[in-house]
This record gives C-alpha cells, structure tokens and sequence, in this order.
C-alpha cells in the first residue's frame, strides 16, 4: 500500500460517521494492515525496492516535543539493532528518551518470535501495563518486531490486550512517525503490519547504545526455512544492502572512535547471494573492512550451509578480523538435522570445523544447540553429547525445543515429554560448562587484551571488558580506560568469566599491527 492509496486518519472519521453501510472494512484498511502467514510464505514474488533517501516528513517534526518514549527490547541482535534505529526516530520526532515506563508517554515492546517463552514474557509485560494505561489514557503502547509478523499472536492482542493502541511490524519501521500519527488520532487499534519479502532503507537514524561497539546490519532476512524457526515468514527474504553502503557507515564508526563493529544478519554469511549485478559476498567485505581502522570485526550469526571456503581464508589474515565464530549446529544427529532442514550432516559440520581450526588454529568456536526436537530419541541426543566433546565448543546457547505456530515442526507431534526435555538439557549443559571451564583454564597466567566496556555489574570499583575471542575479564584498573584496548594478565579463570591485573593501555602501534 502507497502512500497515495493511503487515506489520512482525518479523512477516514468523516467517511465513516457519514456511511449508513454496516461494512466499512475499505476505510479500516486504512489504519488496520494485519500480518498473513500465507504471504509471508512467499518468495521471489516481489522485487526488493531500495531506498536510501530516508527523511523525517516535516509535517511529523516537532511532534514529540514535550514527550518521552521508552522502548523494551526482546530476543536478538537484530532487534537490538531495530531498537536503535526506532530510538533515532523518536529522537528526530522530537521525543526524549526515558529509562522507565512511569513517566513515559510512549512505551514500545520490541518483541522476539524465536520461542514461546519469549513471547510469554511481553504478553506478562502487556498485563503489567493495563494500569498505567488506566491511570494515563494518553499513554500510547505499541507491540513491534517479530512477534507482530505473527497472525495467531495479533489476534490475541485484538482480542485480549486493548491497552495496546499499535502494532507494526519489523518492515514498518521506518513508517514509525506515520503509525504513531495514527494511533494518536485513531480510536481504533493501528495495525500495520506487511507480509512481503522487505525492502532495503538507507540513512535511517540511529541512537546507538555506546559509543564503543556497534552493531551494523549487512543484510535483512532469512531463506533457509528451518522447520522450527518462523524467522523467515517474520523477516522475509535474505536481501543485502549494498557494499559501499556498509563501507561507508563502517568508516564514519571509525571516525567517531568506535573500537569494535559486529556485522549483523538473520544468516550473516549469506551475504550478496541475492546481488544479481556483482558478485560480492561476506568474505569479500570482510576483506575490505580489513582496510579499515577499526580494531575488531566481528559477525554473527552465520549457517555451516553458506560458510565458503573464500570467507575462512579471509578470517585467517586475521588484523582487525577476530578469532571467534559462532557456528550454530543445532543437532549431533544426521537424522535431527534432516528433519529440521538444516541441509548438512554432523560429518559435514565436522568437516567444516576442521577446515576452519586447520586455517585459524587459535579460533575460538561457539555454537546454538536444541534439544528435545519432535522425534529426538536417547540415542540421537546422545549423538549431540558426542559431537560436543569431539568439537570441544568453547561455549554454546542451549534450548529445550520450543514449536512456533506456522512452521513445519509445529504441526509435528511434540513427543518428548517436558521432563525429558529437561533433563536433556542438564545433562548438556554440564558438558557446555565442562568445555567453558577448560577453555578458560589455558589463559590462567596468560596476558590477554581486553576492550573495557565500563564498570562490572557485580561491583563498580571492578571494569569488565572483552578479548579478541568474547571472553569476559574483570579488573580494576582507571575509569579513565574506559573505552580503550588494554593488557591484562589472568590471574584467575572461571568458567565464565577472567579476573586480571591492569597493565597498560594498548598503543596505537600494537593495535595496528
């Protein structure tokens, strides 16, 4: 729907309070755009349109002078990323940030779909908002990111949550101000919500959370259709931005002093597939983001399906490209992977992996694993114990299987009993913690260096920080060092985390080189 075919929400009350008709389902299309699952199914059904002249409508600015917005982030990088972005269009609306919702005037739930669990979780905050809701009728609330692409959870809002004034989806966002025009005027639910496969906006503005590291989407969307994901029905299609694009932002980050990027991605590595103009893909962005001076260059979150031979002999000339890479598996078994689609065996994998620690023999490799997948037997999990001592991950996110509604593995039957899923779960977990640990163990005396991101959680007279490999070190050292790469030597290692005594500040010298 364009911009012509869309009525104002001052157009649409008239038309309405003058109709004698009983549907006026032409004048809500207007403000009322649900998601459908059967679009966003589709693929190669629309062209990707690029835009990269985002501008703030005059006739929007000012409109949040005098008010604060406050933006609760669920789930992923991505969405973390998505928040930044939204921040910045608050922010040149003329709204004021706020860090709690009591004096907000706009509160936004930017959700995750990955789990059930995640979603439980903002339907609980949802409740917890119906008072302040009573108590402000002015407030606006909205619900956005993956879970609004979903059918069965906006219905549920519609009809159990009408505290909610709007909902938008993750290809809405840059219609932020149009939205909350709406939601402003209308008496009436906003929901904007496109199934299509997405376009590519340039120039959005950011409020971007520190000023140390920075995350920098490369490319939206996922084709891999995993059974158990609803990634690629609530992000669309996999569509990378354009290389000079990236470039260019990777460059003013390094001029404002930015010390470490992550390149972001539903299937990072999938990056330039869909370029039917020049083949460029991650490896050689990574090759030219080597140029650039920024001390670390980081990636995530990658498939073992489009992990090229090209892209490990990039990561190898190490520089600013760091020595760690998260590479999710999922399963141990041949079998599990099969029928979660994920289009490699476990002696594929393991053929990866050797390729990579043959090129970066110091790599530091992390992975994703579920557990109680429909079908999973004592012996295929089994399996993916064997695979992790084999392996010897450094660390991994672990999941007891969660079906999400519209996906292949949610029509399977889910089998396992919930105790042996948890059970399951122990018992892997004790091997993750048991390879965490003897990964730390070796840097027990070792001097590592260490990216000071600010004061430790547990105790502010400690800094905390990250090496080159994402491992955490704590220290007490100058506040002043915050914000810089320093040495620390180890003197204790836990299995999540190092403690260290200060040496010095890295010089401009040793980083370069």
């Amino acid at each position: 729907m364009n911009e012509e075919q869309r009525l104002s929400i001052g157009e649409v009350k008239p038309a309405i309070a003058n109709k004698e008709e009983k549907d006026y389902s032409q004048y809500f299309q207007t403000v009322y755009e649900p998601p459908s699952l059967k679009k966003a199914r589709r693929r190669g059904g629309e062209e990707v349109s690029y835009f990269d002249d985002f501008e703030i409508d005059e006739r929007f600015k000012g409109m949040g002078n005098g008010r604060k917005f406050y933006i609760r982030t669920y789930g992923c990088q991505m969405n973390e990323h998505d928040t930044e972005v939204m921040a910045g269009i608050f922010s040149a609306l003329g709204y004021e940030a706020t860090t709690t919702v009591d004096d907000a005037d706009v509160i936004l739930l930017n959700t995750c779909a990955i789990r059930e669990n995640a979603e439980n979780k903002v339907f609980g905050e949802l409740g917890h908002l119906k008072p302040l809701k009573q108590r402000n009728p002015e407030l606006v609330i909205g619900v956005c990111g993956c879970m609004s692409q979903e059918e069965s959870v906006v219905n549920k809002i519609l009809q159990t949550y009408d505290q909610v004034d709007m909902i938008f989806g993750t290809h809405n966002i840059h219609r932020l101000p149009n939205i909350l025009t709406e939601a402003y005027l209308s008496k009436e639910m906003v929901v904007e919500v496109w199934s299509k496969e997405g376009d590519i906006i340039e120039n959005l503005p950011k409020v971007r959370h520190g000023d140390i590291k920075a995350w920098v989407n490369i490319m939206y969307g996922c084709d891999k259709f995993c059974t158990y994901c609803i990634v690629p029905y609530t992000r669309g299609k996999e569509r990378s931005r354009r290389p000079e694009d990236i470039i260019q932002e990777v460059r003013h980050l390094a001029a404002q002093g930015y010390q470490e990027i992550t390149l972001l991605g539903q299937n990072v590595n999938a990056y330039g597939k869909d370029f039917d103009d020049l083949n460029y893909r991650l490896a050689d962005l990574m090759d030219d983001l080597r140029y650039i001076d920024i001390p670390r260059v980081r990636f995530t979150t990658s498939h073992p399906w489009d992990f090229e031979d090209e892209l490990i002999e990039v990561l190898a000339k190490g520089g600013n490209l760091v020595e760690h890479i998260h590479l999710p598996v999922q399963s141990g078994s041949s079998s599990i992977l099969k029928i979660m689609g994920r289009t490699y065996t476990r002696e594929s994998y393991i053929e990866l992996v050797e390729k990579i620690r043959k090129a970066i023999p110091d790599v530091a490799l992390t992975t994703d694993i579920i557990v109680g997948f429909p079908n999973e037997t004592d012996e295929q999990f089994e399996e993916t114990l064997t695979l992790f001592e084999e392996m010897k991950f450094e660390m991994a996110f672990t999941y007891i299987y969660s079906p999400r509604d519209g996906t292949p593995a949610a029509r399977m039957e889910d089998n396992i009993p919930m105790d042996v899923k948890k059970e399951r779960l122990q018992r892997l977990n004790k091997v993750v913690n048991k390879y965490a640990a003897k990964a730390m163990d070796k840097y027990e005396g070792e001097i590592v260096e260490v990216l000071v991101e600010g004061e430790s959680k547990k105790n502010d007279e400690v800094l905390s920080g990250y090496t080159r490999k994402n491992k955490l070190v704590n220290f007490k050292a100058p506040k002043s060092v915050i914000g810089k790469l320093v040495k620390v030597k180890v003197t204790v290692a836990r299995t999540w985390s190092l403690n260290g005594e200060f040496l010095h500040v890295v010089e401009r010298e040793e980083v370069m080189n």
